[in-house]
């Protein structure tokens, strides 16, 4: 079957760490540029991070630009996000998307691009 998980979300008090894994079956990333958005409750999904197919190039939304490393290892079919200092606001649902192609262009926030979506993975960030 052909499924793309999303794993390491938790409770994490702020200054905490996580890291969130993407890992895709039944089919390749090689040649897939990769995105992070995250969706807290009434709140439109957010692109966080992008990167591409080779994993040369990344992308980072402001609000975590510094605190948050994109990177993927495509031997093992996974992407990672390593989110540092975590704040009460990076509380969401956080999807990983597998675009339709290479590199993240100027739209690589945009959530209505075509692409494959996990399921998500819920990340908590209180006291």
């Amino acid at each position: 079957q052909l499924q793309l998980v999303e794993s390491g979300g938790g409770l994490v008090q702020p200054g905490g760490s996580l890291r969130l894994s993407c890992t895709a079956s039944g089919f390749s990333l090689v040649d897939r540029a990769i995105g992070w958005f995250r969706q807290a409750p009434g709140k439109e999904r957010e692109g966080v991070s992008c990167i591409n197919f080779i994993g040369d190039s990344t992308k980072y939304s402001d609000s975590v630009k510094a605190r948050f490393t994109i990177s993927r290892d495509n031997a093992k079919n996974t992407v990672y996000l390593q989110m540092n200092s975590l704040k009460p606001d990076d509380t969401a649902v956080y999807y990983c998307v597998a675009r339709f192609y290479f590199d993240c262009d100027n739209n690589w926030h945009n959530s209505g691009v075509a692409g494959s979506w996990g399921q998500g993975t819920q990340v908590t960030v209180s006291s």
